[in-house]
């Protein structure tokens, strides 16, 4: 072909194809660490792969989730800690998989930015990566975007999408659920990925720069500590459901707090009644309400408070189901019970959250 002199490429465009190919050489091997029955987790192909006959699965019903990590990752651009928003992404769209019970069986990414910098994205997708092998789905694809003028050097944003399955019945939440079911609580790690708007609101009003000293965590940084990564609760709320069989409902808490999340696994006709004496509030959580001078009910509206996920069981199987989460690396805590509710106020509060600093 004739060249042309002077003539415009990609890259003077700002997009960067041997950056691109380069990632993807050094992204291989942890991709491929991800592979599991049903997958070979290789990528490079324009579409991704699963076999559910060869997962196990004999009358599968498949579940779907997407989600992103919201202005948390502003946070991880600011202080270049890139590490742990990988598996951020991967822990919003698999917990909201084994909510309804559901396997996670591979997930997909989609990473946009500025200017591609191949060894700080390959950074977030070796997060990605751990959080796939740690919730024991496979990372079968995904897609890189360089869009300058969209995006300012440095700047980028990133999606996952998460694919699950349950055999046909097993589906959370059951129907069985009634008053006088037991409410279990599962700690969190800390904000998890959500409610960031308002973190960094209250981070600028406190007047503190991100490489500070954490005041609730004095061995991090500020910055690092409230990238904590979120709690993965996959294996362990598997194994309890499938152990015990006394699980009814999950709720997975994020964005609208226990206040919106909780009533989205219920009948119409029941609520719950939380005990707040009972939920050990992390010490982040008690500094963003100082700082931020919270309200209590604002507080459980927009942020976990140190539990990230609900579950709702039978009355006479707390203890066999806490044993079971407890063994499987959870810290859990007996927060109430489901009551019948006739009105709109789904979620009723006890006592008041502990947020002495």
């Amino acid at each position: 072909m004739t060249d042309r002199k002077n003539g415009l490429t990609y890259a003077d465009a700002g997009v960067d194809i041997d950056a691109g190919n380069r990632l993807v050489d050094l992204i291989k091997p942890m991709v491929r660490a991800t592979a599991r029955a049903g997958a070979d987790a290789e990528i490079g192909g324009f579409g991704g792969l699963f076999d559910l006959k060869a997962a196990g699965f004999k009358d599968p019903v498949l579940v779907a989730a997407t989600d992103g990590v919201g202005t948390k990752v502003k946070i991880a651009i600011e202080t270049g800690i890139h590490n742990g928003i990988g598996i951020d992404l991967v822990a919003m769209s698999v917990n909201d998989l084994v909510v309804q019970g559901a396997e996670p069986l591979f997930f997909l990414d989609y990473f946009a930015c500025g200017k591609l910098d191949p060894e700080a994205t390959a950074a977030i997708v070796a997060g990605i990566a751990e959080g796939c092998r740690e919730s024991g789905c496979a990372l079968i694809g995904g897609e890189t975007a360089e869009m300058p003028g969209l995006y300012k050097d440095g700047d980028y944003d990133l999606a996952g999408f998460a694919v699950g399955a349950a055999e046909r019945g097993t589906l959370l939440p059951g129907r069985d659920i009634a008053a006088g079911d037991a409410v279990i609580g599962l700690a969190s790690s800390g904000v998890h990925s959500n409610g960031f708007s308002l973190v960094r609101k209250i981070v600028e009003r406190s007047g503190l720069a991100f490489d500070a000293q954490a005041p609730f965590a004095p061995v991090m940084t500020l910055g690092g500590a409230l990238l904590t990564p979120t709690r993965l609760y996959v294996k362990s709320c598997l194994r309890a459901i499938r152990e015990t069989g006394a699980v009814k409902g999950l709720a997975h808490i994020t964005g609208g707090g226990f206040t919106d999340n909780i009533p989205r696994v219920l009948p119409k006709d029941l609520g719950v009644r939380i005990d707040l004496t009972k939920l050990q509030v992390l010490p982040v959580f008690k500094w963003l309400a100082q700082q931020g001078n919270i309200a209590e009910l604002e507080l459980l509206r927009t942020f976990n408070c140190g539990v990230g996920m609900i579950a709702i069981v039978k009355s006479d199987a707390i203890l066999q189901v806490m044993d079971v989460l407890r063994e499987s690396g959870e810290t859990v805590a007996h927060l109430g019970e489901v009551v019948a509710t006739g009105d709109d106020e789904r979620v009723i509060y006890d006592g008041h959250l502990d947020l002495t600093w």
